[in-house]
Protein backbone atom coordinates (compact mmCIF):
# COMPACT_ATOMS: atom_id res chain seq x y z
CA UNK A 1 0.00 0.00 0.00
CA UNK A 2 1.56 3.27 -1.23
CA UNK A 3 2.05 6.44 1.74
CA UNK A 4 -0.83 8.21 0.40
CA UNK A 5 -3.16 5.05 0.29
CA UNK A 6 -1.92 4.24 4.14
CA UNK A 7 -2.44 8.26 5.42
CA UNK A 8 -6.07 8.16 3.94
CA UNK A 9 -7.14 5.06 5.85
CA UNK A 10 -5.18 5.89 8.97
CA UNK A 11 -8.16 7.40 10.88
CA UNK A 12 -10.21 4.61 10.08
CA UNK A 13 -7.25 2.36 11.50
CA UNK A 14 -7.00 4.71 14.80
CA UNK A 15 -10.57 5.12 15.38
CA UNK A 16 -10.73 1.57 15.63
CA UNK A 17 -8.21 0.52 18.10
CA UNK A 18 -9.45 3.46 20.07
CA UNK A 19 -13.42 2.15 19.87
CA UNK A 20 -11.89 -1.62 20.43
CA UNK A 21 -9.79 -0.18 23.30
CA UNK A 22 -12.16 1.92 25.27
CA UNK A 23 -14.78 -0.75 25.07
CA UNK A 24 -12.85 -3.44 26.41
CA UNK A 25 -12.17 -1.05 29.10
CA UNK A 26 -15.66 0.10 29.96
CA UNK A 27 -16.94 -3.05 29.55
CA UNK A 28 -14.48 -4.05 32.34
CA UNK A 29 -15.36 -1.64 34.52
CA UNK A 30 -19.16 -2.62 34.76
CA UNK A 31 -18.49 -6.01 35.77
CA UNK A 32 -18.38 -4.96 39.03
CA UNK A 33 -21.97 -3.83 38.83
CA UNK A 34 -23.54 -6.65 37.98
CA UNK A 35 -22.84 -7.96 34.55
CA UNK A 36 -25.93 -8.72 32.33
CA UNK A 37 -27.08 -12.45 31.10
CA UNK A 38 -24.49 -14.37 29.69
CA UNK A 39 -26.64 -14.99 27.38
CA UNK A 40 -29.18 -12.37 26.89
CA UNK A 41 -28.16 -10.78 23.76
CA UNK A 42 -30.26 -7.67 24.72
CA UNK A 43 -28.93 -6.80 27.68
CA UNK A 44 -25.05 -7.06 25.92
CA UNK A 45 -26.14 -4.97 23.14
CA UNK A 46 -27.01 -2.51 25.82
CA UNK A 47 -23.94 -2.46 27.79
CA UNK A 48 -22.31 -1.94 24.54
CA UNK A 49 -23.66 1.00 23.70
CA UNK A 50 -23.14 2.63 26.68
CA UNK A 51 -19.30 2.26 25.79
CA UNK A 52 -19.55 2.65 22.12
CA UNK A 53 -21.52 6.17 23.60
CA UNK A 54 -18.32 6.94 25.61
CA UNK A 55 -16.36 7.29 22.62
CA UNK A 56 -18.13 10.39 21.19
CA UNK A 57 -17.38 11.67 17.71
CA UNK A 58 -14.90 9.80 15.72
CA UNK A 59 -13.40 10.24 12.88
CA UNK A 60 -13.62 7.90 10.11
CA UNK A 61 -12.44 9.09 7.12
CA UNK A 62 -10.35 12.04 5.57
CA UNK A 63 -9.59 12.81 1.74
CA UNK A 64 -7.67 15.59 0.03
CA UNK A 65 -9.65 17.82 -2.30
CA UNK A 66 -8.92 19.96 -5.25
CA UNK A 67 -11.20 22.77 -6.85
CA UNK A 68 -9.97 24.72 -9.87
CA UNK A 69 -12.09 27.60 -10.98
CA UNK A 70 -11.75 30.68 -13.54
CA UNK A 71 -13.07 33.90 -13.45
CA UNK A 72 -13.36 36.43 -16.36
CA UNK A 73 -14.05 40.06 -17.05
CA UNK A 74 -14.12 42.40 -19.73
CA UNK A 75 -13.79 46.26 -19.55
CA UNK A 76 -12.26 49.37 -21.67
CA UNK A 77 -11.58 46.80 -24.23
CA UNK A 78 -9.35 44.72 -22.41
CA UNK A 79 -9.79 41.28 -20.58
CA UNK A 80 -8.85 39.83 -17.97
CA UNK A 81 -8.81 36.17 -15.89
CA UNK A 82 -7.67 34.49 -12.91
CA UNK A 83 -7.58 30.83 -11.81
CA UNK A 84 -7.40 29.53 -8.61
CA UNK A 85 -6.55 25.97 -7.39
CA UNK A 86 -7.52 25.81 -3.81
CA UNK A 87 -6.76 22.23 -1.88
CA UNK A 88 -8.51 21.43 0.55
CA UNK A 89 -8.60 18.24 3.56
CA UNK A 90 -12.19 17.28 4.50
CA UNK A 91 -12.51 14.74 7.41
CA UNK A 92 -15.90 12.54 8.05
CA UNK A 93 -16.99 11.65 11.27
CA UNK A 94 -19.76 9.66 12.99
CA UNK A 95 -21.17 10.95 16.83
CA UNK A 96 -21.90 7.95 18.66
CA UNK A 97 -22.85 9.61 21.61
CA UNK A 98 -26.37 10.38 20.22
CA UNK A 99 -26.83 6.44 20.31
CA UNK A 100 -29.52 5.46 21.88
CA UNK A 101 -31.65 2.22 22.46
CA UNK A 102 -34.47 2.93 20.36
CA UNK A 103 -31.28 2.90 17.40
CA UNK A 104 -30.95 -1.31 18.72
CA UNK A 105 -33.17 -3.65 17.17
CA UNK A 106 -32.40 -7.16 18.06
CA UNK A 107 -34.11 -9.93 15.78
CA UNK A 108 -34.36 -13.32 17.14
CA UNK A 109 -35.80 -15.61 14.58
CA UNK A 110 -32.45 -14.48 12.41
CA UNK A 111 -30.00 -14.03 15.77
CA UNK A 112 -29.43 -10.42 13.92
CA UNK A 113 -28.84 -6.83 15.79
CA UNK A 114 -29.39 -3.76 13.90
CA UNK A 115 -27.54 -0.52 14.44
CA UNK A 116 -28.99 2.55 13.09
CA UNK A 117 -26.20 5.25 13.17
CA UNK A 118 -26.44 8.78 13.31
CA UNK A 119 -25.79 11.36 10.29
CA UNK A 120 -22.64 11.37 8.69
CA UNK A 121 -21.10 14.56 9.59
CA UNK A 122 -18.29 16.76 7.44
CA UNK A 123 -15.49 18.30 8.62
CA UNK A 124 -13.80 21.11 6.38
CA UNK A 125 -12.97 21.02 3.95
CA UNK A 126 -10.13 22.77 5.42
CA UNK A 127 -7.84 24.52 3.17
CA UNK A 128 -4.15 24.17 2.65
CA UNK A 129 -3.42 27.15 2.50
CA UNK A 130 0.57 26.53 1.71
CA UNK A 131 -0.55 24.58 -1.51
CA UNK A 132 -2.55 27.39 -2.91
CA UNK A 133 -1.61 28.71 -6.75
CA UNK A 134 -3.37 31.35 -8.68
CA UNK A 135 -2.56 32.43 -11.95
CA UNK A 136 -3.68 35.61 -14.30
CA UNK A 137 -3.84 36.85 -17.73
CA UNK A 138 -4.76 40.39 -18.45
CA UNK A 139 -2.01 41.91 -16.23
CA UNK A 140 -3.17 45.75 -17.83
CA UNK A 141 -6.57 45.35 -16.78
CA UNK A 142 -5.69 44.16 -13.68
CA UNK A 143 -3.23 47.31 -12.91
CA UNK A 144 -5.86 50.09 -14.14
CA UNK A 145 -8.84 48.60 -12.45
CA UNK A 146 -10.07 46.74 -9.30
CA UNK A 147 -10.94 43.42 -11.52
CA UNK A 148 -8.40 41.41 -9.30
CA UNK A 149 -10.24 41.90 -6.41
CA UNK A 150 -13.38 41.28 -7.84
CA UNK A 151 -12.15 38.12 -10.01
CA UNK A 152 -10.21 36.95 -6.63
CA UNK A 153 -13.46 36.86 -4.37
CA UNK A 154 -15.57 35.15 -7.48
CA UNK A 155 -12.78 32.33 -7.07
CA UNK A 156 -12.84 32.26 -3.68
CA UNK A 157 -16.42 31.82 -3.82
CA UNK A 158 -16.64 29.25 -6.58
CA UNK A 159 -13.56 27.47 -4.81
CA UNK A 160 -15.26 26.91 -1.77
CA UNK A 161 -18.72 25.77 -3.70
CA UNK A 162 -16.81 23.42 -5.46
CA UNK A 163 -14.80 22.16 -2.38
CA UNK A 164 -18.13 21.28 -0.47
CA UNK A 165 -19.43 19.67 -3.70
CA UNK A 166 -16.53 17.24 -3.90
CA UNK A 167 -16.56 16.39 -0.32
CA UNK A 168 -20.19 15.44 -0.72
CA UNK A 169 -19.86 13.52 -3.44
CA UNK A 170 -20.61 9.84 -3.71
CA UNK A 171 -17.37 8.17 -3.38
CA UNK A 172 -15.78 9.81 -0.50
CA UNK A 173 -18.80 9.75 1.72
CA UNK A 174 -19.55 6.32 0.53
CA UNK A 175 -16.03 4.94 1.60
CA UNK A 176 -16.81 7.34 5.42
CA UNK A 177 -20.07 5.77 5.91
CA UNK A 178 -18.49 1.83 5.24
CA UNK A 179 -15.52 2.49 7.75
CA UNK A 180 -18.05 3.89 10.18
CA UNK A 181 -20.33 1.06 9.84
CA UNK A 182 -17.16 -1.22 10.06
CA UNK A 183 -16.30 -0.72 13.32
CA UNK A 184 -19.43 -0.13 14.75
CA UNK A 185 -20.17 -3.13 14.07
CA UNK A 186 -17.19 -4.94 15.00
CA UNK A 187 -17.59 -3.07 18.62
CA UNK A 188 -21.34 -5.07 18.44
CA UNK A 189 -20.28 -8.25 17.45
CA UNK A 190 -17.51 -9.18 19.58
CA UNK A 191 -18.82 -8.77 22.95
CA UNK A 192 -21.91 -11.22 21.24
CA UNK A 193 -19.96 -13.84 20.02
CA UNK A 194 -17.45 -13.59 22.83
CA UNK A 195 -20.56 -14.69 25.03
CA UNK A 196 -21.05 -17.21 22.54
CA UNK A 197 -23.96 -15.56 20.51
CA UNK A 198 -23.49 -16.91 17.00
CA UNK A 199 -25.18 -13.30 15.91
CA UNK A 200 -24.47 -11.08 13.01
CA UNK A 201 -24.40 -6.93 13.50
CA UNK A 202 -26.20 -4.91 10.81
CA UNK A 203 -25.17 -1.36 10.69
CA UNK A 204 -26.84 1.23 8.58
CA UNK A 205 -27.33 4.85 7.77
CA UNK A 206 -30.58 6.57 6.99
CA UNK A 207 -31.59 9.89 4.89
CA UNK A 208 -33.79 12.41 6.43
CA UNK A 209 -36.98 10.41 5.36
CA UNK A 210 -36.06 7.41 7.03
CA UNK A 211 -34.58 5.83 3.68
CA UNK A 212 -31.68 3.10 4.42
CA UNK A 213 -28.76 5.11 2.68
CA UNK A 214 -26.32 2.51 3.29
CA UNK A 215 -25.89 -0.68 5.15
CA UNK A 216 -23.16 -3.41 6.21
CA UNK A 217 -23.72 -6.72 7.41
CA UNK A 218 -21.41 -8.24 10.03
CA UNK A 219 -21.87 -12.27 9.84
CA UNK A 220 -20.04 -14.95 12.07
CA UNK A 221 -17.62 -16.87 10.39
CA UNK A 222 -18.43 -20.62 10.81
CA UNK A 223 -14.86 -22.63 11.06
CA UNK A 224 -15.59 -24.77 7.91
CA UNK A 225 -16.10 -21.80 6.11
CA UNK A 226 -12.26 -20.17 7.82
CA UNK A 227 -10.77 -23.60 6.98
CA UNK A 228 -11.66 -23.17 2.89
CA UNK A 229 -10.63 -19.44 2.84
CA UNK A 230 -7.10 -20.43 4.24
CA UNK A 231 -6.79 -23.29 1.79
CA UNK A 232 -7.64 -21.47 -1.07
Amino acid sequence: MDASRLKRWAPWVAALAALVAGLLIGLALRADRGPAPEHDPRAIANRVLISVREQGRIVTYSARFAAIVSARESRLGMTAEKTLILPGTARYSVDLSRLRRQNLAWDAPTSTLTVTLPPLEIDGPQIDFGDVREYSDGGLLLALTDSGRTLDQANRRSAQDELMRQARAGTATHLAQDAAMRIVARAFALPLRSAGIDASVAVRFVDPAGREDASFLDRPVRIEDAVRNNAS
